[in-house]
């Protein structure tokens, strides 16, 4: 009986060495169960990653569409103004023989190498024997104009003619400002050598708007 019991004690044993193994396999499989549900974790992380590269290419689409924006932004807000050293100033005369006022027709060339804004009106001051005379504005503000580099944009001054037979008030000179310069050009004066002496209230000298005026009036 002794030896049956203690062959029973050693099955017993034997048994239970047995369940542990077999428990520390199935542990062993559970510890894999948690590292695969550690990959779905991953796969949250996986998402997340992917969130993230998402994120990521957000990011970069935010920093694509940014630049592209920036630099939108930049090429209109970075066009200045037309300077006058940036500009060939000239001046012609386009009168038509059969209408009572002259017209001269001023040219503005971009030649600064880059874009530049121009809009609103000239500055334009005839001289004359009598003193410097400023032309007054008329017709409507046509809105800016961006001129690549070469490209030109005109606008007329209109001046009455001398046909009183006196000899008038001599013009020897045009002096022309650029909208929001500081900076003037004096030309030679293309039209008719005099004006007609007035009271004030004959017609004035008036410079139109820029792009008022084309290529041959």
């Amino acid at each position: 009986m002794r030896v049956h019991k203690l062959t029973f004690a050693a099955l017993a044993v034997a048994a239970s060495l047995s369940l542990t193994a077999c428990q520390g396999e199935e542990d062993g499989t559970g510890q894999s169960a948690p590292s695969s549900a550690s990959s779905s974790g991953g796969g949250s992380d996986g998402a997340g990653a992917g969130k993230g590269g998402a994120d990521g290419s957000e990011g970069k689409g935010s920093s694509g569409s940014g630049t592209s924006g920036g630099s939108g932004s930049g090429a209109s807000g970075g066009v200045g103004k037309c300077r006058t050293d940036e500009l060939e100033i000239t001046a012609s005369d386009q009168s038509i023989s059969d209408e009572g006022e002259g017209t001269v027709v001023v040219e503005l060339r971009n030649s600064g190498g880059g874009d530049c804004s121009v809009s609103g009106y000239a500055g334009v001051d005839l001289k004359t024997s009598e003193g410097p005379l400023s032309a007054k504005r008329a017709g409507q503000d046509m809105g800016p104009d961006v001129l690549k580099d070469g490209e030109r944009i005109f606008f007329g001054i209109t001046y009455p003619l001398n046909e009183s037979g006196g000899s008038g008030v001599r013009i020897t000179g045009l002096v022309v400002t650029p909208p929001d310069e500081t900076k003037s050009v004096t030309l030679d004066w293309p039209g008719a050598a005099t004006l007609p002496v007035t009271d004030g209230s004959g017609s004035p000298v008036t410079v139109g708007p820029m792009g008022g005026a084309g290529q041959g009036g």
